[in-house]
Parts: structure tokens; sequence; C-alpha cells
């Protein structure tokens, strides 16, 4: 039978196209909330995290009403590290609408996005947002859509796909330039009419695919996903099985069954083949796993999540403020929480080491990293970690490193800057192009030339220069690339940072800390211009005379120290450096504290080097 009542989308864009304000205005327009009802903007982005940058980090469920039609609606993340997100909900819809700025027009993660939807054979309508943007360029926009569905070996149909102009801020749509959108009414038609209804099997042996986990303290585990065939009924007799584990099967029943409605999951008896639906009962689901009647035991398909690139050592926090800050400082405590993730981040890889305290954590990038980072410490947990690392591969017997597609949008005077920058970082010219009064560039460069390179960026263009990058593919190895040309300045003792030491440290760089600071002996506390690191005694007090008080202190003037966010302080930390990350702290630290054993390491370095 055909689903003539359902329609399941999920939204697909580049980062910051609009995705979550567009699904704002569809949920308002489809009445879903009461009139008097009080919405905060970006309703779909609950996290904290979410709403403090601004970005979406988990994909996430949705549903509204139109002309009798129920329309399940997924709100993906448009920023690379989370594609994971985007690849795993795929398995739940039939039709994508993807998003494209009416002035940046297509970026990177949209070229990703776009071709994991074509090859799963989805129909596509195409949504330009932004068309009030008055640097829009909607003709120009159009055809690299086009050249993007051509270069992507899109089919006739998925070519013919139809175009909706957008404001999702203003919330109106049109299909035709030549008239002022209203509503969003242009939007809801077309996927009603472009959008297939799903053909399903009602009567036949239940089947749902999990593609998604969610946890409540109540109930346990939620499974979130699509019912594949048949019927799914509250209080069922199920039993799990799984496509790439033939061997894992288990038995068990379905407790709570909820379906989606608005921003609510509503709890239901049965629901049927084609419905998005929430269940709770299964404690060991996990994303992939196929729930089936066991009378028809059959394991569903799930699509190959891409694989991670970059790798970070997590490990027990062992400085000597250790404790001090954290609830959850043990092994164990890192351990669970470590492996806990990896039943809702299919994108994430967690591995044991060599060391029983220190753990292998493999993911898309380092902003993919520095969420988990940041959401463990938020939840109380104390731990230290080292400098981001790609994962080589080896093929054919050729050391292989993982490459970049890099576009940038900067002022035509900031060229030169980035050129330079590109050509140190080994980074290879794609294409250029100018865009109003600035200029597009496209780089291929190697993941590991663009640690560290973001805070470069942002002062070489002012603040004004945009960059993106999604991963391309894996290339022979480039040869050795430099991480860092400055060194570090590091704390010569334990104790409290005073105005009088580190008034004589700033002259030899840039300060992390103010007076009042701890600080620990082989606690980096700055930046030195020169290559090699400085000891510097920031915990010295000025000798008292006769003649000389400690109040003449009040005369030194401090230059403010520069403060830097969690992922600032990932791209600065050296090989040979951890980043002690607390509840409440944030704290760049030499691997071997003691300055002496630190000497004596580098000098055998050196040495064996030469």
């Amino acid at each position: 039978m055909l689903r003539e009542d359902l329609r399941n989308v999920a939204i697909i864009a580049h980062v910051d196209h609009g995705k979550t304000t567009l699904v704002d205005a569809m949920l308002r327009q489809s009445h879903t909330f009461r009139d008097n009802q009080s919405v905060e903007e970006r309703v779909m982005d609950s996290g904290d995290l979410e709403r403090e940058r601004g970005i979406t980090i988990l994909a996430k469920n949705t549903s509204l009403h139109y002309n009798g039609v129920k329309i399940n609606v997924v709100d993906t993340p448009g920023h690379a590290d989370f594609s994971g997100e985007v690849e795993r909900v795929m398995m739940m819809v039939s039709g994508v609408l993807v998003l494209v700025d009416a002035a940046e027009g297509p970026m990177p993660q949209t070229r990703f996005v776009v071709q994991k939807a074509l090859e799963m054979g989805h129909k596509l309508i195409i949504v330009v947002n932004k068309i009030d943007r008055p640097d829009a360029r909607l003709n120009e926009v159009q055809d690299e859509i086009l050249e993007l569905l051509l270069e992507l070996d899109a089919t006739d149909d998925q070519l013919m796909s139809p175009v909706v102009w957008c404001s999702g801020r203003d919330g109106t749509a049109t299909l035709d330039l030549n008239e002022a959108g209203k509503d969003l009414t242009p939007l809801f038609q077309t996927i009603i009419d472009h959008i297939p209804p799903m053909e399903v099997d009602t009567d036949g042996a239940a089947q749902l695919l999990v593609s998604s986990i969610d946890y409540n303290d109540y109930v346990g585990r939620i499974g979130i996903g699509r019912i594949e065939r048949g019927v799914i009924k509250q209080g069922q007799g199920v039993t799990v099985c799984n496509y790439n584990n033939v061997q894992l099967r288990e038995n068990g029943k379905i407790v709570n069954l909820y379906q989606i409605e608005g921003l609510n999951r509503v709890a239901c008896e049965s629901a049927k083949a084609g419905d998005i639906v929430c269940f709770s009962g299964l404690e060991k689901i996990n994303i992939g796993d196929t729930v089936c009647s066991p009378e028809n035991v059959e394991a569903h398909k799930f699509v190959k999540i891409t694989e991670p690139t970059v790798e970070m050592t997590f490990s027990v926090n062992d400085s000597p403020f250790a404790g001090k800050e954290g609830k959850m400082v043990t092994t164990r405590h890192l351990r669970d929480r470590l492996f806990r993730e990896l039943l809702k981040d299919v994108s994430l890889r967690v591995e044991e080491t060599g060391s029983a305290d220190s753990y292998r954590v493999c993911g898309r990038g380092e902003m993919h990293l520095s969420i988990l980072i940041e959401n463990m410490r938020r939840e109380g947990y104390e731990f230290q970690v080292s400098t981001p690392r790609v994962m080589y591969k080896e093929i054919n017997g050729v050391k292989h490193e993982p490459m970049e597609k890099l576009i940038v949008d900067v002022p035509d005077d900031a060229t030169g800057s980035v050129f330079q920058s590109m050509g140190n970082r080994k980074g290879e010219l794609l294409h250029m192009s100018a865009i109003g009064n600035r200029t597009r560039l496209e780089f291929i460069i190697p993941a590991r030339g663009l640690f560290g390179y973001k805070s470069e960026f942002l002062t070489s263009t002012k603040g004004e220069g945009v960059m993106n990058s999604v991963f391309f593919e894996y290339q022979p190895y480039k040869g050795e690339l430099s991480r860092r040309s400055t060194g570090s300045l590091i704390a010569f003792e334990t104790g409290e940072a005073v105005t009088y030491g580190l008034f004589n440290a700033q002259g030899r760089g840039t300060l992390f800390i103010g007076a009042g600071t701890p600080v620990y002996e082989g606690m980096v506390i700055g930046e030195s211009p020169k290559s090699e690191d400085i000891n510097v005694n920031v915990c010295k007090t000025k000798h008292l005379t006769n003649t000389r008080s400690s109040a003449s202190d009040d005369a030194l003037r401090l230059i403010t120290p520069k403060r830097m966010s969690l992922e600032e302080c990932l791209e600065f930390i050296g090989d040979d450096e951890l980043l002690e990350v607390t509840p409440k702290s944030i704290r760049i630290r030499k691997r071997i504290l003691n300055s002496e054993l630190r000497a004596k390491a580098n000098a055998k370095l050196k040495k064996g080097i030469s």
C-alpha cells in the first residue's frame, strides 16, 4: 500500500545556511504551536552548546501536518565534523530538502550531504534560502547547484528537481522569482507533490531499523527509527539483530511506544510501516540494529559511516592539581563515559591503549572531539588530552594521509597572506573566483595542515574571512610539516602568580594568566615568539628592604592576558604538551613537568634526530 498520509524528509545544508530557522517557520505556519504560545528562536537546537554556538550538533526529529498529510522532518547538522549524524538519518527519510544560501552558494558540506542523498536515490527539492540578502546571487547560485548535481552524476530525474526560493527568517517561499512569497505554502505543496509516498507492506512481519539513540533517566535507552515493514505494538515481543553482526541476537519487549508530534513524543499503542517512532524497553539497543518479529528475524542493511580522520589520547589527570575541581576523576569514570558516547555517536571510535589510564579517541575533526570534551567537563569529569593527530593509512604499501577540501572567502587585499600560509602548509590551489568585492579560493590541503590555522587565518584577514573544510580523500603522504613556529612560557615553580613575577614575564611573550592564578611547575602560562620554550618564575615576589615596600607593586601595569577557548587551546598545544580539562579550568601543561628532566629528554631527542 502507499502511505499517502505521510512524508519523511530531511533538511541538509552547509553550516549557517538557515536550516533550523526554516524549520522554526515551518512549525509556526503549520500551527504546531498555539497562536499565543511563546517559542524561542531555533527551537530545534535544544542543547546548551547548540544554543551557545549557534550550530546544530545532533540531528533531531519533529513533525507537522499540512492538508491532512503528516510530514516528519529531520533537522541535521551542517558542520562537516558532525556529518555522521547526517549519514545515519538518511535511512529514515525518502526525500531531502537541499538548502543553499542565496549568496554563498553550494559549500563543501553541501557537496558531501548531496552526494550521500544521491547515492541512496532520494528525491531532492532545492531550497535557495535567504533570497532577501542584499548580496544574493540568485541566478548564479542556481547554475552552481546544477553544476554540482552534474559533477555528482545525478540522474535525469534528480537534475529536474524543483527549486523553491525561500526566506526562512521571514517565513516566505515562492516558485517564481517574479512573484513575492507570502508564506511557506509553496514549500509545503512541493513536498507533498514531489516527495513520493512510501510503498509499504503493513501486513508483513514487523521490522524496524534503529537510526538514533536517546536516553531517559526513567525509562533508560530509547531507540528511534522508521518502521520498514508491518506493525509495531506496545508490549510486543521482539528480537534484535544486526546486519554487520549476524551472531548478535537478543529477545525483548517494546515497553513504551511513541510517535513524534511537533516537538513532543506522544505515547501510542501501535504504529505501522513508514512511521518514525521512539520506543523503550530494549536496554542494549544500538544504532544500526534491527527490531524484528521473533517469527521472522531479518536484519536491515545500514548505511556505511565514513571513517574518522583525527585522533587524540584521553587520559586520567595526573597534574599537581588533580582531583581538586572534578567529581569524576578515575580511570573507571573516564572509560565508562567514553564508551557510553559510542552508543549514540556513530562517527566516534574509542580504543584501549597499552596504558590502563589512557584511551585512543578518533573522530571527524577537532570540533567533533572538542564538543565531546566540553560536554564531559560540564558533566563534572576531569581528565587530560593530547594534541590532535591525523590518522594515516597504508594503501598498496604507500603511506597515505587524509586531505581536506578548504574553501575560504576573503577580502581581495587578504589573498596574499592566505596564499603564503597555504604554501607553508602544503596546500594546492584548485579554483579562484570573484564574488562581489571578495575572493573565493579553493584548496586541497593535508588535514594536519589545518591544525592551528584558524586563529592565524582570522588574524590575517582582520576577522573578515570565512573558512570551511570537508574531508576530500586519502592521498600519499606530503612530507614533514611544522605544527607550530612559536614556543611556550613555562612556570618554573608551584605557587600563585603575582603581579611582580608576571610583569617581568610579560616582556618574554604573550601571557595566558593573570595575577592570583594558581600555577604549578611545568604549566604553560604563555606563548613565546621564539621557537624554543622559556622557563619563567611568575611566583617571584619583590625582595623587600627598608626602602622598598610591596605596596609599590601597585604601580606595575600588566597587559591583559590572552584568554583562549577550548578549541584555541587544542590548536595551540604541541606534541610534548597536554591539555588539562576540569569543570572549572582549562590548563596547558608539559608532559614532563620537571624542568631538569624535560631538558634531559629534549637533549636525548635532539641527539637521536641528529
